[in-house]
């Protein structure tokens, strides 16, 4: 299971050539924000050119709705991205239409359909927020749900979406805790979304651990000094795995039941769904 999905701007042939050394478990190649309209066409060809022979390359489109996405998907799909990362959806009326439009385009360049997934930026628009359980069984194609701040503070006309101690206001809070409510009733990775200041390393460290606490298995970048950060996070100590080894085996001793004790504390059926959830990611 990935643990750093690192974005790279499409149009930077500079920044490309180093992503692949940055150990980020997976690259986000991006034809959205940060590669400007005039300069996308030149984006899609220098992405395609990058996929090939590559492993675990996402590209993120543009919005479903807009102009650019059916030529981003017609430009990338037939060079394999491992998946697509989709912003701006409605629900998951967008990452079903995304999902036809990868059937067509996987059968016509002789592409195992469904191979490539689909990561939904779940929660850029409002009205986004009251369609977040429509994911469930929406598509196969579905690999995990990650969340965005930025233009959804935009869409609202909020001043900032952080307090002074930067800390998440309540209506960002409540975005993130409902992608990973989502993605957990989907069955699908949860995927924290950019910790924005990237010089600040410490700040990085207390929020990817808190991510890996609230059970999101990942989180996005914007710069590779972050990448070993956030990958450090996400590795359960070892005191946890073992922990984790200990309530597996104590079930798997005493089948049938519901709660047992271990060191003086009562351990029952959601402590052993944790601990193999936890060894299962160790094993990834």
């Amino acid at each position: 299971m990935n643990r750093s999905y690192l974005f790279v701007p499409a149009d930077s042939e500079r920044k490309l050539s180093k992503a692949s050394d940055t150990g980020a478990d997976a690259l986000i190649l991006d034809l959205e924000d940060s590669v400007a309209a005039a300069a996308r066409p030149d984006a899609r060809e220098i992405a395609a050119d990058y996929l090939n022979g590559r492993e675990n390359v996402w590209i993120r489109i543009n919005a479903i709705d807009s102009d650019d996405a059916a030529a981003d998907l017609a430009a990338v799909v037939p060079a394999a991205p491992a998946g697509i990362v989709l912003p701006k959806p409605r629900g998951a009326a967008d990452a079903l239409q995304l999902a036809s439009q990868l059937d067509a385009l996987e059968k016509s360049h002789g592409i195992d359909v469904g191979q490539t997934k689909i990561m939904v930026i779940c929660t850029e628009r409002p009205e986004a927020l009251f369609t977040l359980d429509s994911y469930i069984g929406a598509t196969s194609r579905l690999a995990a749900l990650t969340w965005g701040a930025e233009d959804l503070s935009a869409a609202l006309g909020a001043s900032d979406n952080r307090d002074e101690e930067g800390n998440w206001l309540p209506p960002y809070e409540l975005a993130r805790s409902l992608c990973l409510c989502a993605a957990a009733a989907a069955d699908v990775a949860a995927v924290d979304t950019v910790y924005t200041d990237f010089r600040d390393t410490d700040g990085l460290s207390q929020y990817a651990a808190n991510a890996r606490r609230d059970g999101f298995s990942g989180m996005l970048a914007i710069h590779p000094a972050q990448v070993e950060v956030i990958n450090n996070a996400f590795v359960p100590v070892v005191e946890e795995i073992e922990r984790a080894e200990r309530i597996v085996a104590l079930f798997n001793n005493n089948p049938g039941a519901g709660a047992l004790g271990m060191d003086g504390e009562m351990i029952d059926r959601p402590h052993l769904v944790q601990a193999q959830r936890l060894l299962q990611r160790q094993e990834k």
